[in-house]
């Protein structure tokens, strides 16, 4: 028996070290392949950087509300709220526009890690360290003590919560991601799982999962970031196996987002780089990173995309936000510096067309921070980030939730023509007001003299006329 058991450990390390030498075969072959990436081929055909005005970053509002770090937020797809998570135990929903709160959620398990906006923005959820993921309607009355019950308890995961999201355009089908190395697909009606993906199959990750993303062009699909330093792409209709596996991180991948066209999607990695691959391909197109010292080397905790894909915003440990540019793969600025936030959600408006960000540091008060979570608007115009500082948990300070917005209004047309803008001043004005982006007017519809709104339309045509170029493919 005894020599039996050997010869199979034997034949076992001989297995993997075959595994390990084809796997190295294949990432030489793979290398061999990538002849150029994104940024080489962009600059051989002339493409032009990005670039920022020093006035072209606005403030709008601050939103306090959160005794606790945060850690977790998401926006409607109507781009007027915000639900955000906190270690203080509660979800709270924000008007973005008005800086109120509409909700404030007491959870069941203070230990929440995730929370997400259904499609049509009735409900909210969210998971955590109770392995569960709750489901409230927001539409739901409260109890006799003022809280919102729970509408629906999803039970099934083995590990934590790391990660929930919404199928697109449906309110009754959510994806988990859990540190049992699965992710599910949960059908809200009945509270049961539909499918799971991972766990005893061989094709799932090795190691916790810590984010997903689904792909906005196509539902079926959605793509998963483990701490096994691999991201996997999964269609729900075969669970049974990963459609690809993308290897080239050396550490957990923190989180996962797909380009706004679905054939490619971003990681973020704590080993300090973003990275950008193809899912047709299975190549990795770009990889993203800042040179810091040896010892320095700052995880990337969340990414987002903007609405054309040009920029990539990536929050760090460290409390920096880097905005990146996607086709020349720089970096230009930062939204904050090191020890920006201090347990704060910062956001910021970008200018017309998509922009680099500039240093914030200056604005607020300097604390070293760990960025947890960021998110762009559905329709591009606003980012939100979300924060926390280790340093500040024994002050009990306030969290801040901070809304950040475009400063040219996104209901104007790239293809737009100058006189129709002169043609539609009214609406544009009631707009802009409509969004506090007239001095003085604090969101409300104050009228705007015909002087400044012909400037106004004159600095838009500007732009369009220098800068759509960047939008087109």
């Amino acid at each position: 028996m005894s020599s039996s058991v050997s010869e199979l450990k034997e034949r076992h390390a001989a297995a993997i070290e075959t595994v390990n030498s084809l796997r190295e075969r294949l990432k030489q072959k793979r290398q061999q392949l990538l002849d150029v990436d994104v940024a080489g081929y962009s600059r051989s055909q002339g493409r032009a950087p990005v670039s920022f005005g020093p006035t072209d970053l606005v403030c709008c509002r601050t939103l306090q509300g959160h005794a606790g770090k945060v850690y977790s937020l998401d926006w409607t797809s109507e781009r007027n709220r915000i639900v955000s998570a906190s270690q203080d135990g509660r979800l709270i929903v924000w008007n973005a526009l008005t800086s109120q709160k509409t909700h404030a959620i007491k959870l069941p398990c203070a230990w929440v890690m995730t929370c997400a906006f259904s499609p049509t923005g009735q409900s909210v959820a969210c998971g955590g360290l109770d392995s569960v993921c709750s489901i409230f309607n927001l539409n739901s009355p409260t109890d006799k003590d003022g809280n919102l019950p729970v509408s629906r308890m999803l039970s099934g995961h083995k590990g934590y919560v790391s990660c929930c999201q919404y199928v697109p355009d449906e309110d009754t089908h959510l994806i988990t991601s859990s540190g049992d190395q699965t992710c599910v697909l949960w059908d809200i009606t009945t509270g049961l799982r539909t499918s799971v993906f991972g766990g005893e199959f061989q094709s799932g990750h090795t190691a916790d999962v810590l984010s997903v993303s689904i792909s906005g062009s196509n539902s079926r699909m959605f793509v998963s970031g483990s701490c096994d330093s691999t991201a996997r792409l999964w269609d729900t209709r075969v669970a049974s196996r990963a459609v690809r596996t993308f290897h080239g991180h050396e550490g957990d991948v923190n989180t996962v987002k797909f380009f706004p066209d679905g054939n490619r999607f971003g990681t973020g990695s704590d080993d300090g780089t973003c990275r950008l691959f193809d899912i047709r391909t299975g190549h990795q197109l770009q990889v993203y990173y800042q040179q810091h010292g040896e010892n320095e080397i700052p995880h990337v905790t969340s990414i987002a995309f903007s609405i054309s894909g040009r920029l990539l915003f990536a929050g760090y440990s460290n409390g920096d936000c880097y905005v990146w540019d996607t086709l020349l793969a720089k970096v230009y600025a930062l939204v904050g510096s090191v020890g920006h936030h201090s347990g704060r959600i910062g956001s910021y408006h970008l200018p017309f067309p998509l922009q680099v960000v500039l240093n914030l540091g200056s604005l607020q008060n300097s604390h070293e921070g760990r960025i947890t979570c960021l998110g762009l608007s559905a329709d591009g115009s606003a980012l939100c980030t979300g924060s926390w500082d280790t340093n500040l948990k024994d002050i009990l300070i306030q969290e801040l939730i901070t809304v950040m917005k475009l400063k040219v209004c996104q209901y104007i047309s790239v293809d737009a023509q100058f006189d129709s803008l002169q043609n539609n001043a009214g609406v544009i004005q009631s707009k802009l007001a409509r969004f506090g982006l007239l001095e003085g007017t604090g969101g409300c519809s104050e009228s705007l003299g015909s002087e400044r709104l012909v400037n106004l339309l004159l600095n838009l045509r500007f732009w369009l006329t220098s800068f759509c170029c960047f939008l087109l493919p």
